[in-house]
């Protein structure tokens, strides 16, 4: 599998951590230290999930020939809907003006954007599809407490699109070499650690410490093992992408893996925990890094708890 085009959005509004020395009491010094957080992207009153993702897949759409004509795959992927019913794969469809092709929504907390490109790769495989479109979109400060102390500083908006081909289209193409996913919710307090209740005061994360211990546990392991299923070394690796959870997490993860702090890619500081759409948007915020022949491990590690490992070479 190819990654063609990769593009992103994220709100203009900024909201700086001054913002909640007055909501919640937590000053700035106190999320930069914990969190690595400095400010967040918040959508606006008129966006929502559907709307930041359209934005991305008409940037990444603007890249190609075709107008995503060739498209005949659609994997959304989010776990802060803006529709449970006409949802945002269906919307993204309907935008296109694309029918009769499959258009899915999955959910797998924030490690979604590795489990829709393993479900793209399902399709290949089978020779349902060659041309697929991944988008990711989360509107996190839709379901967020501003004045929550625990979590309420930690979110922020954004979406990503990836068009993924079976044959590769241009030399620029970056190959998915490999992939894999996996559940964890039987470790820890897995089912309790971060969750969303629409109804019953959105975003909580009643065991923040539970799920920073899994977090760093099962993203070195992935990253490690997506290596040795590919008999290389981290040495070998111009990149780390981990899940966008807190900066602190991803300090601890490079220190042990051996990885030194210039080959980690991060937005956390400035855009906030965007969750499953994060590590998109760091891929497509930083691509023109990527000199041909290097390698980039992508890990994430989500709520509930569920994990994934992603290794591209440009």
């Amino acid at each position: 599998m190819f990654l063609h085009t990769l593009a992103h959005y994220v709100p203009e509004q900024r909201v700086p951590n001054a913002y909640f020395e007055g909501v919640n009491g937590l000053s700035d010094d106190w999320i930069v230290s914990r969190t690595g957080i400095r400010e967040r992207r918040k959508a606006g009153p008129e966006e929502n999930t559907h709307t930041m993702a359209w934005e991305a897949v008409q940037r990444a759409i603007a890249r190609r020939a075709d107008d995503g004509q060739s498209i005949d795959l659609i994997i959304a992927a989010t776990y802060t809907p803006y529709d449970t019913v006409s949802t945002l794969a269906h919307y993204v469809q309907h935008r296109l003006e694309l029918p009769d092709v499959p258009a899915v929504t999955i959910t797998a907390a924030c490690s979604s954007l590795i489990n829709a490109v393993e479900i793209v790769q399902g399709y290949f495989a089978m020779g349902k599809a060659r041309h697929a479109l991944v988008v990711v979109s989360e509107h996190n400060t839709a379901f967020s407490n501003d004045h929550d102390p625990v979590a309420g500083h930690l979110w922020g908006d954004g979406a990503t699109a990836l068009l993924i081909h079976r044959e590769r289209q241009t030399e620029a193409d970056l190959e998915i070499r490999d992939l894999f996913t996996g559940g964890a919710a039987t470790v820890g307090r897995s089912i309790e650690g971060v969750n969303l209740f629409p109804r019953h005061g959105g975003i909580s994360m009643r065991n923040g410490k539970d799920v920073f211990t899994w977090a760093c546990t099962f993203m070195e392991q992935t990253a490690n093992r997506i290596l040795e299923r590919n008999q290389l070394t981290m040495k070998q690796i111009a990149y780390f992408v981990p899940h966008q959870a807190n900066l602190r997490i991803s300090k601890q993860v490079m220190q042990r893996l051996d990885l030194p702090e210039d080959r980690l890619l991060s937005n956390i500081q400035y855009l906030g925990n965007t969750g499953s759409a994060g590590c998109g948007i760091a891929l497509s915020e930083n691509r023109h890094r990527l000199q041909a022949g290097e390698y980039v491990i992508v890990t994430v590690f989500g709520g509930g708890y569920s994990y994934g490992a992603m290794l591209l070479r440009a």
